[in-house]
């Protein structure tokens, strides 16, 4: 292990509701995680709309450093809820910051606003392919509930299937 190592401070987040401003890092996020990814355009669209909201984590110790003038964001959330149903329209933790809990409080803060917004269900998708997020879905308690075939298709062109899970919030 590196002497730096000692002295580097782990960063610490804060999550916080999901606004206009945050899209443009939302959207460099999934760019990082996703095979195609949504423009801070599509971001916006989505979270202009009654039913969506969304969650950022920020790093709150980030200005210990003086080259540093913004918090780094760590990750986000986007979700909807209607007709007593919930939905993760997307989730995604920077590849820097993965293994720190983020997606774990992410979604737990999407949880408790869908909840609040009295959703009975969660649903989302996810990539058969994605463990480390399948698993992270389970812990949180979803379910397997369904598959599309061939859902995603990656960049070599090969094509993945999709689970749909669900979470019953009641």
């Amino acid at each position: 292990m590196p002497l730096t190592d000692f002295f580097a401070r782990k960063p610490e987040f804060e999550i916080f509701a999901l606004e206009t401003a945050d899209l443009p890092q939302a959207a460099a996020i999934h760019k990082s995680r996703f095979t195609h990814a949504w423009s801070d355009g599509e971001l916006h669209s989505l979270l202009i709309q009654d039913t969506v909201f969304g969650f950022i984590a920020r790093q709150n110790n980030a200005y210990t450093r003086p080259f540093i003038t913004q918090p780094f964001v760590g990750g986000f959330v986007l979700s909807r809820v209607a007709a007593g149903e919930a939905e993760i329209l997307t989730i995604g933790v920077d590849p820097r910051f993965s293994r720190l809990g983020l997606g774990w409080r992410l979604m737990r803060a999407a949880l408790r606003e869908a909840r609040d917004q009295a959703a009975e269900a969660v649903f989302l998708e996810v990539d058969e392919t994605n463990a480390a997020a399948i698993a992270l879905y389970r812990k949180l308690g979803f379910a397997k509930v369904g598959e599309r075939r061939a859902y995603y298709q990656g960049v070599n062109g090969v094509k993945t299937g999709a689970l749909v899970m669900r979470l019953d919030l009641g």
